[in-house]
């Protein structure tokens, strides 16, 4: 068996890799494959070298960034001193997950099967990039490629005799074996984490995902107009005595949780009694109990904390839940919906109005009112942590963070506006009504300023993307320090202006220089890039007789090319280049980090 067994390690920081890898391991699993899917960073490397199986699935963050969750991994890969026959032994294959709306598409998937091969390992077969940006999502290039992957594994590894594939129409094992307990008096209180014996913990460590630190909420307002069509909220937290140090840069990390509204409507349909409280029991000796829930939780814990209800359902799920169908309709839709060929429709049914699974379930009723409970955490993946740009410094704000944090909501074909999980949720804390903690912990960003006082700084942050640099303007100006330049960018002055008043008087203490772009206070819309187009001569001082660094964050949409080509420009008539030149120019800029960008979708 030794010889037919592959280990499937993955990168992800959505959870989408991590998906996907747990894919390559059921469809393993169907081939009678000794198998483990485990995240890098969980996995001891210095094994690697006994491993002759090997599939990487890997995602790719910020600015071509690794997930947090190989980090220590990939560090471990690029050392300088691994003998170039390291891996030798392995044969691997590297499947990469991304979004060519970025610049650095499926960058650490192209260094990962890049690095293995200089180590010595056989490439299986090609690397395989897929795209989010694709018509029918990434499952556009993953279906080919296991296609191809599973027909060269079997050529070397052939099924055991007497054996064949098993059909993807029985049901696998559920994860996790569920047991129930009646409600006990007290019971279900104290096995719930409850922030009451959170309020006075120091950490003696910094704050992990797996140990978060409850911070309280000193204060949360509306940052935007109350007539303005867009809700930002500013949320202050409290980080006393948590041991956490931050930098300007640095990013948040914070344990959303569903609203009471859903998680009614979910505990309703699925009919579960809220206070039961469940154990779970390992049904797979490579899959581990998940850490954060506690033994035994009660069921309301779980949906609140948990499962991601309001996730929008990935193909998985459509195959598993036509496993439990009885009605032959449900099941005969469900199954075209796991189909190759009905990518499209599932596109237009789930992705495009970005139906949840909660209402996905609502449109198949007598599946989902069978559904055996223990299946509920193979259909329903868990709720992932947020992210968010610190927007304050150490310096300025002793024992505070601060986010700035865009409310998501927006009209589809559904009846219903989709919201965003924590967003909305941020909409409900009330700190002046009682005590509010966030579970949170803080990680490195993927901007990182100078450290030298003499180097000056252009920051283009317009809406919500200049948090990062509120955080860095705010240090500076705390040590005396000049030489910012930002350009800002909002709808209107009077609406969406954030730190218009702290900015103001920076600028008059001649610490900053601020250049605003409000697009609809006038018939022509103005954006940051037009702002930068008429400060040319500045930008090539800044950044040629200077050496300022430049940095960008906010939507991935429109505005970084918009600006990339205003800096470009700036570049090319500032310093006479051709355009090749300026091409080079640019990329001197961003190898020596003085040119970098934090953008999302």
């Amino acid at each position: 068996m030794d010889e037919r067994k592959i280990l499937v390690l993955f990168g992800s920081q959505t959870g989408t890799a991590e998906d996907v890898a747990e894919r390559v391991g059921r469809e393993a699993k169907r081939r009678h494959m000794s198998t483990k899917v485990m995240a890098m960073d969980a996995y001891a490397i210095t094994n690697l070298i006994h491993e002759p199986l090997v599939v990487f699935v890997c995602a790719t963050t910020g600015q071509g960034d690794e997930p947090d969750n190989m980090k220590n991994f990939w560090r471990f890969l690029l050392r300088k001193n691994l003998p170039p026959n390291s891996l030798s032994q392995m044969k691997y294959a590297v499947l990469g997950l991304g979004d060519s709306s970025y610049q650095k598409f499926n960058f650490v998937a192209k260094r990962m099967h890049k690095r293995i091969q200089q180590l010595g390992g056989t490439p299986l077969t090609n690397l395989g990039l897929a795209d989010d940006q694709h018509d029918l999502g990434p499952d556009a290039v993953i279906d080919p490629w296991l296609k191809a992957l599973w027909d060269i594994v079997l050529d070397l590894h052939p099924l055991p005799p007497g054996k064949e594939i098993i059909s993807s129409d029985i049901c696998p094992p559920s994860k996790f074996e569920v047991e129930f307990h009646e409600v006990a008096n007290g019971l279900e209180q104290s096995s719930n984490p409850t922030t009451s014996s959170l309020q006075n913990c120091r950490k003696q460590q910094p704050p992990t995902q797996r140990d978060p630190f409850y911070a309280r909420m000193i204060s949360n307002v509306r940052a935007t107009a109350e007539d303005h069509w867009q809700e930002v909220r500013l949320a202050r937290l409290d980080i006393t005595g948590s041991n956490i140090s931050y930098s300007p840069g640095d990013v948040v990390m914070i344990e959303p949780q569903n609203l009471p509204d859903t998680v009614d409507e979910f505990l309703e349909h699925l009919k579960l009694h809220p206070d039961k409280l469940v154990t779970l029991k390992q049904n797979d000796p490579d899959v581990p109990i998940p850490y954060q829930l506690p033994q035994p939780c009660s069921i309301r814990h779980l949906v609140t904390h948990y499962f991601d209800i309001n996730g929008i359902p990935r193909r998985y799920f459509f195959e598993l839940l036509s496993h439990l169908a009885d009605n032959e309709l449900e099941k005969e839709k469900l199954q075209e919906f796991a189909s190759t060929e009905g990518q499209q429709e599932l596109f237009s049914y789930c992705n495009r109005p970005r139906r949840t699974t909660l209402e996905v379930l609502q449109d198949f009723p007598h599946v989902s009112s069978a559904i055996p409970f223990k299946y509920l955490f193979d259909l329903i993946p868990p709720l992932q942590p947020r992210a968010f740009s610190i927007a304050s410094s150490l310096q300025a704000c002793p024992n505070e963070i601060h986010i700035l944090v865009a409310v998501v909501k927006y009209k589809t074909k559904l009846m219903k506006p989709r919201r965003g999980v924590f967003s909305t949720w941020l909409t409900t804390l009330k700190p002046e009504e009682g005590t509010v903690r966030l579970p949170i912990w803080v990680k490195k960003g993927t901007i990182t300023f100078p450290k030298s006082a003499d180097t000056p700084v252009i920051m283009v942050g317009p809406g919500t993307g200049c948090a990062p640099f509120r955080g860095f303007i705010q240090e500076r100006a705390a040590n005396n320090i000049g030489g910012n330049t930002i350009f800002f960018g909002c709808r209107n002055k009077d609406k969406d202006f954030f730190f218009e008043s702290e900015w103001t008087e920076l600028v008059g203490k001649k610490l900053l220089q601020l250049f605003t772009a409000f697009s609809r206070d006038q018939e022509d819309k103005i954006y940051v890039q037009h702002r930068m187009e008429e400060n040319q001569s500045l930008l090539w001082d800044l950044i040629d007789k200077q050496g300022a660094w430049f940095c960008l964050a906010g939507d991935s949409k429109q505005m970084p090319k918009g600006v990339n080509d205003a800096l470009k420009t700036a570049i090319k008539n500032g310093g006479n280049l051709t355009d090749s030149e300026v091409d080079e120019y640019m990329k001197r800029l961003e190898k020596s980090k003085r040119y970098q960008a934090e953008t999302w979708s």
